[in-house]
């Protein structure tokens, strides 16, 4: 089974705009709430956007041929400014790799290190499918959290984002 390079687009192209979504909603948080301990895997909001961010650039990262040996550091990213700088650097790089990708660059094998230094091999088109969904898990605790501090969140779901986008 595979994904063609057009459907892959457009899985990345739903991923920023969630991206994009949820982000708007952590701006008009208070700088409490960003980074308030709520119990969750990492923590605050904060921490769980700039996991998100760190994953999505250590995917690129892979997909180049380096392995991070780390992930970003959530204390790099003291508010949503910042966290919205990286993430443009990210989703510029993604588009510069998905606007040479081939199918049978999608098809072919990548190998990398994980963050244990394991040596691990998948198809690139596995591998960029689940830092889509990886994205949409976290995102999806952000908005648990969000409604902790008070926020109001906004949908993320696919068929949102299909609904409002022009065919």
């Amino acid at each position: 089974m595979m994904v063609d390079t057009g459907l892959m687009k457009l899985q990345f192209e739903y991923d920023g705009w969630a991206n994009a979504r949820v982000l708007g909603v952590a701006a008009g948080l208070s700088p409490e709430a960003f980074l308030k301990d709520l119990g969750s895997s990492f923590g605050s909001i904060r921490n769980t956007l700039a996991h998100i961010i760190s994953a999505e650039w250590a995917w690129l990262e892979r997909w180049n041929g380096t392995s991070p040996k780390q992930m970003l550091d959530p204390a790099g990213f003291p508010d949503v400014a910042a966290l919205r700088t990286r993430w443009a650097q990210v989703e510029q790089d993604q588009q510069a790799f998905l606007g040479s990708l081939t199918q049978e660059r999608l098809a072919a094998d990548i190998s990398y290190c994980n963050l244990q230094g394991e040596p691990v091999t998948l198809p690139l088109w596995q591998l960029m499918l689940h830092m889509i969904n990886h994205s949409s898990y976290h995102r999806g605790q952000v908005t648990t959290m969000l409604r902790q501090v008070g926020g109001k969140p906004v949908s993320t779901d696919l068929v949102g984002f299909y609904r409002g986008r022009k065919r």
